[in-house]
């Protein structure tokens, strides 16, 4: 596994380019860095600098080369590569809190933003006026809007709340795209339509008007195919929703720390990752339709519990918030702290071969996943 750290603050966001080469990252501030590799190192090429809060979300479209950025100060920037410099393009969200996340759609032609606002603005180029404009996507979502993921036909959209639900959501944009064909998640696709809610992680049921439960939803995913999607809530729950005329919920109680981001691998194998500093395994059995752990892709050292007294233990929960012995204070792991962001970067979701991480040491790890088979024999990817 290769790990580099580029900066003693955390990495609240990244990006990277298409052809992999370049990352844009933020260092949890108001500015945009972007790095390019440089044999085994990373050289800093650029800083975007335009928001006046700090940076959540960023996104680099593959085809286009335009990045967009979303920031705590209530904006949006759309960025065009012009003569070796990033100009910024500012957008119309209409929102009065914080945006949180940002995602364009598989065929660039539009992007979401998710906000503290209770609503998502579904953001596209008016070609009369030369400006980014949007639409909002408001009922019935109650809370922040924490994470943002489209599905490959252009035109679903899922997002996390911290009202605890899941919800799939129609973006139809007839403005600038075709009407949508049938799904498996429904067939009737006006801008807007919800064609989906969680009934609370945990619960193993779908409802479209109750109870919550689970917490916070941190980080959704769609599957390679879009009949699948799976999300991780902030009370440790995986969950995965399968598509059709009964959809189904599967869900299960991880042992972990709460886990902030999570992606399909495979269209059946799942990595999630969050506070407990290393990415986890998750496998879906849609013969069951039954979620199961897979497995720890980096197991932190154990530290030794043989032979500390009860009055050592003590001493240490009062010194360090921690039972292990004093020697034990450094984690064994390639992320110091959390991890806050996961993406594919070889292979795609339906067959990933590398993915990277991000998180709040600064750090970035590239995990390639037959070096972790066989690494593990126990590891089942399938």
């Amino acid at each position: 596994m290769a790990y580099h750290s580029f900066l003693l603050e955390p990495i609240s966001c990244h990006a990277w380019n298409k052809d992999r080469t370049q990352i844009a990252l933020c260092p949890n501030n108001h500015d945009v860095h972007i790095y390019e590799k440089d044999g085994t190192k990373w050289t800093k090429l650029h800083e975007l600098k335009e928001h006046n809060g700090q940076v959540t979300g960023i996104d680099w479209a593959p085809e286009s080369n335009r990045i967009v950025t979303c920031g705590a100060d209530r904006n949006a920037y759309v960025w065009t590569q012009k003569e070796g410099a990033w100009k910024p393009t500012l957008v119309i969200l209409r929102i009065n809190r914080a945006a949180r996340c940002v995602k364009w759609s598989p065929r660039e032609n539009k992007f979401a933003v998710g906000s503290g606002s209770r609503l998502i603005s579904i953001c596209y180029f008016e070609q009369e006026n030369d400006w980014w404009v949007c639409k909002h996507i408001k009922k019935p979502i109650r809370s922040t809007i924490l994470s943002l993921d489209w599905h490959p036909n252009n035109i679903l959209l899922a997002a996390g709340s911290c009202d605890f639900k899941c919800r799939v959501f129609s973006a139809y944009i007839k403005e600038v795209e075709e009407k949508p064909g049938p799904t498996s998640w429904g067939s009737k696709m006006p801008f807007g339509e919800m064609l989906f809610e969680s009934a609370g992680i945990g619960t193993g049921a779908v409802s479209h008007t109750g109870g919550g439960g689970g917490g916070w939803v941190h980080s959704v995913c769609f599957s390679h195919s879009g009949n699948r999607l799976a999300w991780t809530s902030h009370d440790s729950t995986v969950a995965v929703a399968e598509g059709g005329k009964t959809c189904t919920v599967s869900s299960l109680s991880s042992e972990t720390l709460p886990l902030l981001c999570i992606t399909f691998i495979t269209e059946n194998s799942i990595v999630a990752a969050g506070h407990d500093c290393y990415p986890v395994l998750f496998v879906y059995d849609s013969a069951k339709a039954s979620l199961s752990f897979g497995g720890k892709l980096e197991v932190p050292k154990q530290a030794a519990q043989k032979g500390i007294s009860a009055r050592e233990r003590f001493q240490n929960l009062d010194r360090r918030a921690s039972s292990t012995q004093a020697t034990e204070n450094v984690l064994d792991t390639l992320h110091k702290n959390s991890i806050s962001q996961i993406s594919v970067l070889e292979g795609g979701r339906s067959k990933c071969t590398k993915f990277c991480t991000t998180g709040m040491d600064g750090g970035m790890a590239i995990w390639d996943v037959k070096t972790l088979e066989s690494a593990m024999k126990d590891l089942k990817i399938v």
